[in-house]
């Protein structure tokens, strides 16, 4: 499986297997968002086989400390269930370690995600923009973090 990072001439093929994915979801328009935001990261926003999935990771903070926010990870639905996903969140973290992150954030289920070696995020002081998520929301380390609240990149708040 090739994964890639997005081009200008991708914007439309992500658009709808984002759409596909989420069932039309807020997510496909809080990609466009995330583009035009300082927060974007064109390393972290990558596409696998002919954009039959993508993931992006933006700037995101715990207290003034930078990480990254993981999501949307989308996956066409004919190929999920086929190690699309788990591709792109391989080469996400392999690029956010390289690049020298180290925190990843994402919201997600704890039993697909533990095996991307995520925990809770509370386990490490890290606390969700919204408290209900705390169950949910995971974070991967590379390196020390202070603890403190996590804020994901400016769209997020849109939605």
């Amino acid at each position: 499986m090739l994964i890639r990072r997005e081009t200008p001439a991708d914007v439309d093929a992500i658009r709808a297997v984002t759409n596909l994915a989420f069932k039309n979801g807020p997510e496909a328009p809080l990609i466009d968002w995330l583009r035009a935001d300082e927060g974007w990261i064109p390393e972290f926003s990558l596409v696998a086989d002919g954009v039959i999935g993508h993931v992006v990771g933006t700037r995101g903070y715990v207290g003034d400390f930078p990480a990254v926010g993981i999501g949307p990870v989308s996956v066409h639905p004919d190929h999920q269930g086929r190690g699309v996903g788990k591709a792109l969140m391989h080469a996400v973290l392999g690029a956010a370690e390289a690049r020298g992150e180290r925190a990843v954030i994402l919201l997600g289920s704890p039993g697909y995600y533990s095996r991307f070696g995520f925990r809770l995020a509370s386990e490490f002081g890290i606390t969700p923009p919204v408290p209900e998520w705390g169950p949910h929301f995971q974070a991967r380390l590379f390196g020390e973090v202070p603890a403190g609240a996590f804020r994901y990149a400016e769209p997020f708040n849109r939605l």
